[in-house]
């Protein structure tokens, strides 16, 4: 198993008919989660496509997601936790100095994925929301605010992916404390 260290993030290729198993290796840790068509990378994951076809904000096992031009990327084959976030963006430096008033803020998972996906060609604008992976966000039916609670993953939980087309992909070991109930921890993930 690769390790992504705490508040770091990785990219690589995952081609279709992979396998990729993401592991919370110490429990309530978030992983954000971006790919692209590795052929054309203007094709990206969509949150708000992969939501309205899903007709659930609440995306796990035997959802399809999909791209900006409707076409399958991914689906989750297994998943131990059953509760993920596709609402929220990446966090970044602007994160930490509007939301927690940092005067010298971290990078972020934005950060994060910008350096590792700029081997790829991929430049920050082209970032879109990412899926968190284990991230906790509940939502209130009546007026619509959304709280950051605790993951709800335990050591050792996980949810496999396969892809549906060649893929590059990024991923973080999440950079915000709320995300990740104030302990940063390292997130594990294996090609199959």
């Amino acid at each position: 198993m690769n390790t992504i260290q705490p508040r770091s993030g990785t990219a690589f290729i995952l081609r279709k008919g992979e396998k990729l198993k993401i592991t919370d290796i110490k429990g309530e840790q978030v992983s954000d989660f971006i790919c692209f068509n590795l052929n054309d990378t203007k094709e990206y994951l969509s949150s708000g496509r992969t939501i309205d076809y899903a007709e659930t904000i609440f995306l796990t096992k035997g959802n399809p997601f999909y791209s900006n031009r409707s076409n399958i990327m991914f689906n989750i084959t297994e998943d131990t936790v059953g509760r993920h976030d596709f609402l929220l963006t990446p966090c970044s430096a602007d994160t930490f100095r509007i939301i927690y008033g940092d005067e010298n803020p971290h990078r972020g998972c934005f950060g994060n994925l910008c350096e590792a996906l700029k081997p790829f060609g991929i430049e920050p604008d082209s970032i879109p929301i990412c899926f968190n992976v284990f991230m906790n966000v509940a939502v209130n039916g009546e007026t619509g605010k959304i709280s950051v609670l605790p993951p709800k993953s335990a050591a050792g939980d996980y949810i496999i992916i396969e892809a549906a087309m060649d893929l590059i992909v990024g991923m973080t070991a999440c950079s915000a404390e709320m995300s990740n109930n104030y302990a940063f921890k390292p997130i594990g993930y294996s090609i199959m």
